[in-house]
């Protein structure tokens, strides 16, 4: 708040804004989880499998840093995704000490079937929109991509598959 004027200020508008309207998305995305053809996996799964995409290769501890996890849970997190065929441990192939997480085709899967459901629900409150502020929505979350794109790699402290190579953190 402006101590002078005692409104928001810009800023913060923007960030209620979005915290209002990712709410939302949660619950609309939450409806049709359901419904998946590949069963449900839970929010935290769902956010691990979206990190492994971009991180393919990573490590425990680099997938504990993107998450704001502790090493312990995040270890159990990816015990349950193993068992459930979600992800595959491989040694890496630069230290023996390593391991290195990957999706498997099944994770791969329900993140495709889980970005159709959110595809779908958020298509249809594009549809409720004026094709202006479709346009500016647009030009905003782009910007807002780029910006939370790097302070999760900045977080993770490691770099996207495609400028990373073979280097691997160790676990």
């Amino acid at each position: 708040m402006s101590p002078l004027t005692g409104q928001p200020r810009p800023r913060e508008k923007m960030a209620e804004a979005a915290r209002t309207a990712s709410e939302l998305l949660e619950v609309l995305w939450g409806r049709g989880q359901e419904a998946a053809p590949s069963g449900t996996v839970s929010p935290s799964q769902l956010r691990a499998l979206l990190v492994l995409e971009k991180y393919d290769g990573t490590n425990l501890r680099s997938l504990g840093k993107a998450l704001g996890s502790r090493p312990p849970s995040v270890s159990r997190l990816c015990d349950r995704m193993e068992a459930l065929g979600l992800v595959e441990r491989r040694t890496s192939t630069t230290s023996r000490r390593e391991v290195e997480l990957r999706l498997s085709p099944r994770g791969r899967k329900v993140l495709d079937e889980h970005r159709a459901i959110r595809a779908r629900e958020v298509s249809a409150v594009l549809d409720g929109m004026s094709p202006a502020a479709v346009a500016a929505l647009t030009e905003g979350l782009t910007a807002f991509h780029e910006a939370a794109s790097a302070r999760l790699d900045a977080a993770a402290g490691t770099r996207s598959a495609d400028d990373r190579g073979t280097a691997a953190d160790s676990a």
